[in-house]
């Protein structure tokens, strides 16, 4: 591995200038290379194509010099964004200037090597393309920048490095939070192997993740470094390239000379590879860390030497934080500069051959430009948002239809099914979430359950029981203690078409992760239009009113960030009945139509067996067992109704609501007169709007019975403002909890939703 080193110093003078804001710099960069071609001599000899650059080189002269042109059409979109941008006809121009040495994984990366990229990935994508996929690389880069509506990846939505059919999803990248997710691709491949799962990639495909050297320090890229040796390190392989383009700035901040490779080159089950110099040498490092990574099945590290030219983005005003010597010391260091001398030099190219490389790359950009301005934009809210939430009802029902194969499910149970238990209808919601699961698993051998303690230990709460010993440690496994590597495991398994349901142990636990889910695994449809998902259903114990272990971390009452992500499905149960269909509907929805579903299990009824009175026994229910057909299942909109004769007063609830609105409403009866109809949402994300405006319709008042914070933690606001909008004729009210974190012990009584609470309030609204 060869040691990082700075390049060598052009031999052209760059004249300093005395005004930086005065100058266009990127006419500086441009003209230090004319100025280079137009002075060279042409080596004495000239190399054949298929000769080694230099003696003992694994690049030949003909294929560096198609890399040199994949640079050159790189720098010339660049140079073209920056353009449209002055003229108002572009939107993102951070561009790759500096960063083209990524060429080289381009070339040496298989097609079916899944990518997620670096921002500044542009040479690497006009060398990947070479590999075969439809679509020009400069139109569909240009089509991105002017924001087209045909924009191949993203329709219009983002500026991002993607494409199908290279198995590049796009990623913002911006502060390596797809990292993670890299990392679960990489875990995934073995994992799918092993259940059987056909791959959609080879066997010993590998992972290419690159970031920039300042994202290094952001949580999310040491997660995934983590994650990546820890799993390895367990005997699983990970064969995940790590790639740092490390061009020591972020933004306008340093990084410390060696940072990158002091911080990383020991740390044990990651291979340090540091790729610096000329371009023959960048190559073979390169050309080694592929080989390490796919050979070994192991984690990866490599590192490549690169400058920022231009600035962070077209916005950064470079000068204000960079001297001109310090400007123009960077411009020195052009990889396209630097590379041009070698390829002359060597005789792999002369000055003339590299002037017409780049003058058919300026063609092939203005010809482009001219076609990408001629596109469609985006228009409508409909166009905008169309791939953000797709739901295809008939698709899902036919999810719920598929056949059940009672022969493996009475294998699988040993023949104790509990629909045939001696006391069927004893059978709490916790019992009824994990039964529901293992039926899943049994029907979709694609479903792979993990998180923290969910295989040895069965959960915290025995959700999980006895799945590890029933479908194998392949697909029931304990992962490491971080709620962001868990999710960006689902979000990787949904690539290699696998169906996840991740555990995150507690709601409040999840607010440590929720980027995956609100940056990431919601976004990905939307920034791809359409052609990339996460399917998965992430179940979340949460919600209050646990006894006995309570406090903050474990009675955590806020739902307000999770319902505010686009395109986010969440569901609440509250029965245990309801709970098993609310499930099979959940995954239903996530395979059909690859969506994320969020799962939300009130801890406080897991084990819950009575609502009236002690022993009455009424909270517990039947197991819906499979039957292969859509009641199977409950679907989003589906509420449940209870006192439907009941027309005084409509309280709209869900989770730990339920159970105490039905206590008020027979009390609200019994004592005062009110009959009161209790509507179970079901369904938090989206909200079941119309049957719960239906029977509000037909009520004289409604009541929102919201157990979460009141100012912005729950539903009430969205129902109320829905019906108030709509203008509803009747009286409207809520019940909430306070705006506070939840104390320890009976302390928490005072600031969470109560019966009294929804009673005084009915009364309220129903003198």
């Amino acid at each position: 591995m060869s040691e990082p080193r700075e390049m060598n110093a052009p031999e052209t003078e760059v004249e300093p200038a005395t005004d930086a804001s005065a100058l266009d710099r990127v006419q500086v960069v441009v003209a230090n290379l004319e100025r280079y071609l137009a002075e060279a001599r042409p080596a004495q000899v000239a190399l054949d194509p298929r000769s080694p650059i230099s003696p003992g080189a694994r690049l030949d002269a003909g294929t560096a010099v198609e890399l040199f042109g994949d640079q050159a059409l790189s720098r010339e979109v660049d140079l073209a964004a920056r353009s449209l941008k002055r003229s108002g006809e572009a939107f993102y121009t951070i561009s790759s200037a500096g960063h083209e040495q990524n060429v080289v994984l381009g070339a040496l990366l298989r097609r079916d090597d899944p990518c997620f990229l670096h921002y500044r990935s542009g040479a690497l994508m006009m060398a990947r393309a070479r590999l075969g996929g439809a679509g020009d690389p400069v139109l569909d880069s240009l089509l991105g920048i002017v924001a087209s509506a045909d924009d191949p990846i993203s329709g219009g939505r983002h500026k991002v490095f993607g494409s199908r059919d290279l198995w590049v999803p796009p990623q913002t990248s911006t502060i390596a939070s797809h990292v993670p997710k890299a990392v679960g691709v990489a875990f995934a491949l073995s994992r799918a192997r092993r259940i059987g799962i056909p791959l959609p990639v080879s066997n010993d495909a590998i992972v290419c993740c690159s970031f920039g050297d300042a994202s290094t320090s952001h949580a999310s890229a040491l997660t995934g470094l983590n994650a990546a040796r820890y799993a390895f390190r367990r005997g699983h392989p990970t064969p995940i390239l790590f790639v740092c383009e490390d061009n020591r700035v972020g933004i306008s901040v340093d990084t410390p000379a060696g940072w990158v490779p002091e911080r990383f080159r020991d740390m044990a089950y990651l291979s340090y590879f540091d790729a610096s110099g000329t371009l023959d040498e960048i190559f073979a490092v390169v050309e080694r860390a592929v080989f390490t990574c796919r050979q070994r099945r192991a984690p990866v590290f490599l590192r490549i030497d690169c400058v920022r030219l231009w600035g962070h983005a077209g916005s950064d005003v470079e000068h204000a934080y960079r001297s001109l010597e310090e400007i123009a010391a960077v411009e020195a260091n052009d990889p396209l500069l630097h590379n041009a001398r070698r390829l002359v030099e060597t005789g792999a190219a002369s000055p003339e051959g590299l002037r017409a490389v780049i003058e058919d790359a300026r063609r092939r950009v203005r010809e482009a430009v001219e076609v990408a301005l001629a596109g469609p934009k985006l228009t409508t809210r409909e166009q905008v948002m169309e791939p953000l939430a797709p739901y295809d009802e008939e698709l899902v029902r036919g999810e719920l239809q598929r056949e059940v194969d009672e022969g493996r499910r009475s294998a699988v149970f040993e023949g104790s099914l509990p629909e045939r238990a001696k006391s069927p209808g004893r059978r709490t919601l916790a019992a009824h979430v994990g039964q529901a699961l293992a039926d899943e698993m049994v029907l979709r051998p694609e479903v792979i359950v993990f998180g923290e303690d969910v295989a040895r230990k069965g959960g915290v709460y025995g959700v999980t029981a006895k799945l590890e010993r029933r479908f194998g440690r392949a697909r029931v496994f304990d992962t490491l203690l971080d709620e962001t590597t868990i999710l960006g495991l689902a979000q990787g398994a949904a690539h290699l078409n696998l169906l996840s349901v991740p555990e995150i142990q507690y709601l409040a636990y999840v607010h440590n992760a929720v980027d995956q889910l609100r940056g990431e695994a919601c976004s990905l449809s939307f920034f791809s239009n359409g052609q990339f998902r996460n399917p998965m259903v992430v179940r979340i114990p949460g919600l209050a009113y646990q006894k006995g272990f309570g406090g903050h971390f474990h009675n955590d009452d806020s739902i307000g960030g999770l319902r505010d992500i686009p395109g986010l499905v969440m569901a609440v149960p509250a029965r245990g009945d309801d709970a098993a269909r609310l499930l099979r509907g959940a995954l239903a929805v996530a395979k059909a139509c690859g969506r994320v579903v969020v799962f939300l299990e009130p801890i406080a009824l897991y084990h819950e067996r009575d609502l009236f009175e002690e022993g009455d026994g009424l909270w517990l229910s039947d197991y819906p067992a499979p039957c292969g057909t859509d009641s199977d299942g409950i679907l989003p909109g589906e509420v449940g109704l209870y006192r439907e004769d009941s027309s005084d007063v409509l309280i709209a609830t869900y989770g730990n609501g339920l159970r105490m609105s039905l206590r008020a409403a027979r009390r609200l009866e019994r004592d005062h007169g009110v009959r009161a109809r209790v509507l179970d949402l079901r369904w938090l994300a989206p909200l079941p709007f119309e049957a719960f405006e239906r029977h509000a319709a037909e009520c004289a008042a409604v009541l929102v019975a919201d157990e979460c914070r009141a100012t912005g933690g729950g539903v009430a606001d969205a129902l109320i403002a829905r019906l108030a909008e709509r203008e509803y004729r009747g009286r409207l009210g809520s019940a909430r909890s306070a705006d506070s974190y939840v104390p320890l012990g009976p302390a928490a009584d005072t600031v969470l939703l109560s019966e009294q609470d929804i009673v005084e309030e009915a009364r309220r609204l129903v003198p």
